[in-house]
C-alpha cells in the first residue's frame, strides 16, 4: 500500500486543491493532507483557523465522493526552525512513502530527509489560487466559482468574507502607524 503526503495551507480550500488530491489519489492508496501553518489564523494571508480549514477539506472531499478511508487530515504548526520541521511532520503523521509538493522549501526539506518528492500538476494556476480568492473577497467580486460549494457555504457561515475584509483594514491601519 502506498501512502503519500500533501502539504498545504488551504486558505481556503479550492478547486485547484481538489484537482491535485484527485490526481494524487490515482497514484497512491492513501493520502495524508497536512494543514500547514496550523497555528496561524486571523491574518491577511492566513484568515482561517486549522479547524475551519479541516472542516472545508472534509466537506469538499465528501461531496467529491472521495472515501474517508483514502485520506486523513492532520494539522501541523510551523516549526521554530526549518531543519526540525520534517521531524515534526514525521512525529505527528502516520508513515508515508512519497510526497507531493511544488513549494520549494517543502520540497528541499523533504528531499534532504530522504523522501521521494513529486511535483503536482497544477490546474489553471492563477485562477485557482487562495490569493486570488482572498483578493476577490476583498474587492467584493464573485469568488464562488473557485471553490467547491461546501467550502463557500462554510466561509459564509463563519462570516469569512467580513473576517478577510476586517483583517485587511487592520493591516492598512497598522501600516500607517509605522
Amino acid at each position: 500500500m502506498t501512502r503519500a503526503l500533501f502539504v498545504g495551507r488551504f486558505q481556503p480550500f479550492h478547486y485547484g486543491h481538489l484537482y491535485a488530491i484527485e490526481t494524487i489519489l490515482k497514484q497512491c492508496d492513501e493520502l495524508i493532507l497536512v494543514v500547514g501553518s496550523a497555528q496561524m489564523s486571523h491574518e491577511h494571508d492566513n484568515p482561517f483557523t486549522a479547524g475551519e480549514r479541516i472542516e472545508m477539506i472534509r466537506a469538499a472531499l465528501n461531496a467529491a465522493k472521495i472515501h474517508p478511508d483514502r485520506f486523513m487530515v492532520i494539522p501541523i504548526p510551523d516549526a521554530p526552525a526549518h531543519r526540525v520541521w520534517v521531524s515534526a511532520v514525521e512525529s505527528q503523521t502516520p508513515r508515508f512513502d512519497l510526497v507531493f509538493s511544488n513549494q520549494s522549501l517543502t520540497r528541499r526539506l523533504l528531499i534532504e530527509a530522504g523522501y521521494e518528492v513529486k511535483f503536482i500538476k497544477l490546474h489553471e494556476r492563477g485562477k485557482f489560487e487562495a490569493t486570488e480568492i482572498r483578493r476577490r473577497i476583498l474587492e467584493r467580486e464573485d469568488w464562488s466559482d473557485l471553490v467547491p460549494p461546501e467550502v463557500h457555504r462554510i466561509v459564509m457561515e463563519i462570516d469569512g468574507e467580513n473576517r478577510i475584509r476586517d483583517l485587511a483594514k487592520s493591516d492598512s491601519v497598522n501600516n500607517r502607524k509605522h
